[in-house]
């Protein structure tokens, strides 16, 4: 009967059953095969019980626990092996040529211009005045009641650009936007996965995303804030009020900036968000000193590093992406991203341990 099954398990696996010695190390890969998935259940249970307190500790506010958390499974085997373990290019003066070999158009990556929420834009306008016109015609309004409510909403739009930074004309846009635009519905989710995917990879830990205006005024339940990802940053913010900041926190967040731009740019040719994005780098590099010449040189190498990185991770930011418009905790979408990235994909593999 034992011979019986070996001689089945062999032909399962495409080897002879012949002689005891080819038992023995059928016995034994068997074995091994047992060991070894037995090794990645416990390998996936612990690391869902990190990452489960790492959203405890997320929610909590405990920024500093929760990084602590990962940084205590970095790297390892066993682990988190893709935090901070991006194989990056060499840093140096890139010029636009070498980006143009790479398949990189700087104009369109880093020259935003949302046109569908420009569209959308224009066309609530143009309905606006029709509706003013229409009204005008079926009350009968005369031009001085006219000149009011013209006025009228002429302060509203005040308030909302002074009070609000303009966060309810936002607010209104990207919800129209979602509602009746699938693309621009999926370009931002796409952006803000290639910004969690980015940070992860290089080091920094996501601490939580919305996915559009209306998700973020009731997360956070201000009109100031704006969709997007959201990162434990304390580490780059001691260094910046101390006016002095690491080239390595600086590339690190450079990237971080460009990986929404540069997410767009791969799927879709172009980008149409992520100009408050590219605003905000520019106005670090400034404040840093940077001459333009250094500004440019280091916009040029995180666009090309942050390029190469989300075309080698291709499939992990597409689940990603998935898992996020899933509304996934970000303990769940760190556990997307480290079950589809392969070793040999990381600087951490297993060979370098």
């Amino acid at each position: 009967m034992g011979t019986v099954i070996v001689a089945s398990y062999c032909a399962h696996l495409g080897l002879s059953s012949y002689g005891h010695g080819s038992k023995l190390q059928i016995i034994k890969k068997v074995k091994a095969n047992t060991s070894t998935s037995s090794s990645v259940l416990k390998t996936k249970i612990l690391r869902r019980k990190v990452l489960e307190q790492v959203d405890e500790k997320l929610a909590e506010g405990d920024e500093r626990a929760a990084l602590s958390l990962i940084k205590d499974l970095q790297g390892k085997p066993d682990g988190l092996r893709c935090f901070g373990a991006a194989r990056q290019v060499p840093q140096r003066l890139y010029t636009l040529d070498e980006l143009k070999l790479n398949g990189i158009e700087t104009v369109s990556l880093l020259s935003p211009v949302d046109a569908t929420l420009g569209s959308i834009e224009r066309n609530l306008q143009i309905a606006a005045v029709l509706g003013g016109v229409a009204a005008w015609n079926a009350f009968g309004l005369g031009p001085q009641q006219v000149l009011y409510i013209s006025l009228g909403f002429l302060f509203l739009w005040t308030v909302d650009a002074v009070t609000f930074n303009g966060g309810i004309g936002s607010l209104v846009l990207d919800t129209i936007g979602h509602a009746f635009s699938q693309k621009y519905h999926n370009r931002v989710i796409q952006h803000e996965a290639g910004h969690f995917l980015i940070a992860y990879l290089l080091g920094v830990l996501p601490r939580g995303y919305t996915l559009s205006s209306l998700e973020a005024l009731k997360k956070e339940g201000s009109l100031n804030v704006q969709a997007g990802t959201s990162f434990v940053d304390y580490e780059f913010l001691e260094e910046a009020n101390s006016g002095k900041v690491s080239a390595t926190m600086l590339n690190r967040f450079s990237c971080i900036a460009l990986a929404g731009v540069a997410t767009e740019y791969l799927l879709y040719g172009f980008a149409e968000g992520g100009l408050a994005d590219i605003n905000k780098l520019d106005v670090l590099l400034k404040s840093l000193g940077f001459t333009q010449k250094k500004a440019d040189s280091q916009v040029r190498w995180a666009v090309l590093n942050t390029i190469l990185l989300l075309r080698r991770h291709e499939d992990a930011r597409a689940k990603l992406a998935d898992a996020m418009s899933a509304g996934w905790s970000v303990g769940d979408c760190i556990g997307v991203i480290e079950e589809v990235i392969d070793d040999a994909d990381i600087l951490f593999s297993s060979s370098d341990l």
